[in-house]
């Protein structure tokens, strides 16, 4: 199979992965497509574009003529705990995984997952920002369950844990960012010395990563999961549409509003969702400065100078 990659995941995998080992997987992809596609005993419709940030879509139909979407990610990219979140989930406010490849022991099933199709050109970033957010909190609560026994996933002190050294090192090359690097991390470091609850996470969950689909009106898609407390995964979807926030005059005080409004309607303590995120836009602003996103990196943080 002969394709060139979408120009979104070859630069997305650089920064999550590494150049030199995003080159490699890229290089292989092709092969990769083939064998999942003959594993899953699937059909190629067409390359989804521009597709996921860490992933290749394909969009597919099974034998039996059903749409369905096969999706290839490295092993940095997290498939094996994304199979094992959906698996548990079964397709309870999330996108359902569908069978397992004819070969479960082959390498392929290490890296590819078949799920079913969802209108991916629609998600509730479609919506007015609203509604967009009563949808979202209606979905984020039903994938907030128990864990299942003897899981693998991280928890949110191990993930952040790993996102401290290279925060402290973005402040060290800029010292005008010390001052919000440290109000993070201390905000880190209260949040988890009491976190009140461990449930399964989406981990990267936002407007975006909620689709229209048959099956039901919206489903989440592409998880990070982990366990830990529910304000922390409320945290990215507070600031959602951060460039329509700075943009506006009222931005600040609707950003605290935000907070407040979703830490009431989902029950979660409204200081641990600020903290979180403020702890998650300083991550995210000083990432994209490292990685020369400089604009994706002064909205996140200008968002977090408002907390």
């Amino acid at each position: 199979m002969g394709f060139e990659p979408p120009q979104r995941l070859v630069r997305a995998l650089g920064e999550t992965c590494g150049d030199a080992a995003a080159a490699e997987w890229l290089g292989r992809l092709p092969a990769l497509a083939d064998d999942a596609l003959s594993a899953h005993s699937v059909s190629l419709d067409r390359v989804c574009a521009p597709g996921g940030r860490t992933s290749l879509v394909l969009l597919v139909r099974r034998a039996d003529g059903t749409p369905a979407a096969l999706k290839l990610a490295p092993a940095a990219a997290g498939p094996a705990p994304e199979r094992a979140a959906l698996a548990h989930w079964n397709g309870w406010g999330a996108v359902e995984l569908l069978d397992a490849p004819d070969a479960p022991d082959a390498p392929v099933a290490e890296h590819a997952l078949l799920v079913e199709r969802l209108h991916h050109e629609v998600s509730l970033r479609s919506l007015p920002e609203a509604k967009a957010l009563l949808e979202a909190a209606g979905i984020v609560r039903r994938l907030w369950v128990d864990p299942p026994a003897g899981h693998s996933f991280e928890s949110v002190a191990e993930r952040t844990a790993r996102q401290v050294e290279p925060m402290r090192a973005a402040a060290a090359l800029d010292p005008a960012l010390e001052p919000l690097v440290s109000a993070a991390l201390a905000a880190r470091e209260e949040l988890l010395q009491d976190s009140p609850e461990h449930v399964l996470l989406h981990g990267n969950f936002r407007q975006s990563k909620v689709l229209s689909g048959e099956r039901a009106p919206w489903l989440a898609v592409g998880p990070e999961p982990l366990t830990g407390e529910r304000a922390y995964d409320l945290a990215r979807l507070v600031r959602d549409r951060v460039e329509d926030l700075i943009a506006s005059p009222g931005g600040a005080a609707t950003a605290r509003r935000r907070v407040k409004k979703l830490a009431e309607s989902l029950e979660v303590d409204q200081a641990r969702l600020r903290g979180w995120t403020l702890f998650r836009a300083v991550e995210s602003g000083t990432r994209a400065l490292t990685a020369g996103r400089g604009q994706d990196g002064e909205l996140s943080l200008e968002f977090a100078g408002w907390l």
